[in-house]
């Protein structure tokens, strides 16, 4: 039916977003399914079953691109560890490629997002980017130098887990350390955030949805805020402020032309930039900070998805990824 096509994995932390990506990047017979409470077992097996569905609606297709949010070891093809996604310790790549018997590409999901971003959306023509992806946990992707920058055997560029307060709460998930920018600048953080806030001051339009059984989520804290809530944006303005202290430390070290925000809570836009620029500029070094500019992701909810995609294209054009590859024996 459609001949040429790769398809394109984005695992999160609490879905998993897939769908068949053209030589035109025209996406295909999306699917998307929640990962919640899932063994690392069933997890596999909810990933093979997503790409079957894929391709028995779509016919031919030549390679998968996987983006999983875990660090790697790459002198082993192994997926090391996740923070937010039960899986540790497994050979994902070789797995899958037995599995589904096709070429098989496995990357960190924030190289993916930034693979995107970088060809496609608002880094486009940059040579050295940063980006963050703010969802459950905050995923991290680096361009350097033009090329994707993954560390000496992959297990670099998890900007989330910087450390920007050495005495500050415990991380999420299985990251053992505290303090980290996603404890503080997360979705997770923001809702936990807002749900100290309403408490505090719960006759404003958000304690008022509360009341009335609405759930607490991001897109909810980040609709009532542009709507002029001031709890809501107070929240937003507060995790804006701690990504500022992030971008800080991305400008200090790295020096980037560009630091692209992605991920759900960039729905909540200059209210979430406006703050975090403005600590950026208040304690970052010159003349970095004075050059770089910060911006929202382009390319939308996809981003990952088509950037994994790119990757198996890659795969196929005999390409040299970095990332793990895998052909079934």
């Amino acid at each position: 039916m459609a001949e040429g096509y790769v398809i394109g994995v984005d695992l999160g932390g609490t879905k998993l977003l897939a769908g068949a990506v053209g030589a035109d990047l025209t996406v295909i017979h999306r699917t998307n399914r929640p990962v919640y409470g899932l063994s690392q077992d069933e997890l596999v097996q909810m990933v093979a079953d997503a790409v079957d569905e894929i391709r028995k609606a779509v016919g031919q297709i030549d390679a998968i691109g996987f983006g999983i949010p875990c660090t790697f070891d790459s002198r082993t093809g192994m997926a090391v560890q996740a923070v937010n996604v039960p899986l540790k310790d497994i050979a994902f790549g070789a797995v899958m490629s037995e599995r589904l018997q096709m070429p098989v590409v496995v990357d960190n999901d924030g190289n993916c997002h930034a693979v995107c971003e970088s060809r496609l959306g608002v880094a486009q023509g940059a040579t050295d980017m940063a980006l963050l992806t703010l969802g459950t946990g905050i995923g991290g992707g680096l361009l350097l130098n033009g090329e994707i920058y993954r560390g000496w055997i992959m297990g670099g560029a998890e900007m989330g887990h910087m450390i920007v307060d050495m005495n500050g709460r415990p991380c999420q998930g299985n990251c053992p350390n505290w303090g980290c920018l996603e404890s503080v600048a997360s979705g997770t953080a923001l809702v936990r955030e807002a749900s100290l806030s309403v408490a505090r001051q719960p006759d404003t339009a958000l304690g008022h949805a509360l009341e009335e059984g609405r759930e607490l989520t991001g897109p909810l804290i980040t609709e009532l805020a542009t709507a002029g809530d001031p709890v809501a944006r107070g929240a937003i303005e507060t995790i804006g402020r701690a990504l500022g202290v992030g971008l800080v430390n991305l400008v200090n070290i790295f020096n980037p032309q560009v630091i692209v925000i992605g991920g759900g809570v960039i729905a909540a836009g200059e209210l979430l930039l406006a703050p975090a620029r403005e600590v950026m500029k208040d304690r970052a070094l010159a003349p970095g900070k004075d050059v770089v500019r910060v911006e929202a992701a382009r390319m939308g909810p996809e981003a990952g998805m088509i950037g994994a995609g790119l990757l198996a294209r890659d795969v196929l054009a005999g390409v040299p990824t970095g990332a793990i590859e895998a052909h079934p024996k």
